[in-house]
């Protein structure tokens, strides 16, 4: 009778543990709420601009990104835009989202980044198949580099043509601004006070190409980096500078260890935040 009943607590205590979730991420609001995955697409769709902050090797953040996609497209007109995709590299997403030229077209006339195919690929294919416009935001990278090295004055001497591939100079920059503050810290004064201004001229670009494409009563969904959109800083900052009347919804992601309840220096990051376990897989 002992081991009748000693089986029988076993038996209760595994079917305990095996009927718990066990999920790989949960989502949350800026004030460390739970909400539903319906709450953020309901919000989403009722904005102007929605921005995705990704960590770029995350399979959950990329996973959602196509899902919100779709979700969006059955209550909105989209645009979509990324980071991923720079200006001057425009043309050629355009020929293949027109069919003008093939994946591997693309892959040879266009700077890809190494994980396209597994994250970035079937955003791109979904907005072929359904003829969505689909923006390359990012300044080319070169002048990112050229910026981190001597400053916003190494542009000035561009071509009219090249300078088209960034946003409209004099670049308006605010060195007080969290994050560049935060990245000059991070990098215990390596790189020097130009290191902020690169990632302020791809902050820039990528608002001034969000709002060439946007339309109005269309919804723009763009793909990009956690640090560019967090904490309603990087490109958040320069597209209220430009068009404060647009309303915006930010989706940030994080990692903790333990995701079931938002750690505090985790909130307020953006107006929804994907806590991700920090055991997830990544795709690089």
């Amino acid at each position: 009778m002992k081991k009748i009943c000693l089986l029988v607590v076993a038996f209760g205590f595994t079917a305990i543990v095996f009927s718990q979730d066990k999920p790989a991420y949960v989502l949350y609001n800026k004030d460390g709420k739970k909400v539903k995955y319906g709450e953020m697409i309901n919000s989403s769709a009722a904005a102007d601009i929605v921005l995705f902050g990704e960590f770029h090797n995350n399979p959950i953040a990329h996973w959602l990104q196509l899902e919100l996609t779709r979700d969006l497209k059955e209550k909105r007109e989209l645009v979509l835009g990324a980071e991923m995709f720079e200006a001057d590299n425009q043309q050629a997403l355009d020929n293949y989202l027109q069919g003008k030229i093939s994946a591997k077209g693309l892959d040879s006339s266009a700077r890809l980044w190494r994980n396209y195919t597994t994250d970035y690929a079937p955003l791109v294919n979904f907005a072929k198949l359904h003829n969505i416009v689909f923006a390359a935001t990012n300044v080319p990278r070169r002048y990112a580099s050229m910026v981190a090295k001597s400053g916003f004055e190494a542009l000035d001497s561009l071509p009219d043509k090249e300078k088209a591939w960034i946003a409209p100079l004099p670049i308006v920059y605010d060195a007080e601004l969290p994050g560049y503050k935060k990245m000059l810290e991070t990098m215990k004064g390596h790189g020097g006070p130009n290191l902020p201004k690169a990632q302020a001229i791809k902050d820039a670009t990528m608002a001034h190409f969000i709002l060439q494409y946007f339309k109005q009563g269309s919804l723009f969904i763009h793909y990009n980096g956690a640090f560019h959109s967090e904490n309603y800083d990087g490109i958040v900052w320069y597209l209220r500078r430009q068009r404060p009347e647009l309303k915006l919804i930010t989706i940030t992601t994080v990692s903790q260890k333990d995701i079931s309840k938002l750690l505090d220096e985790n909130k307020n990051k953006a107006d929804y935040i994907i806590c991700v376990d920090e055991d997830m897989t990544t795709t690089y």
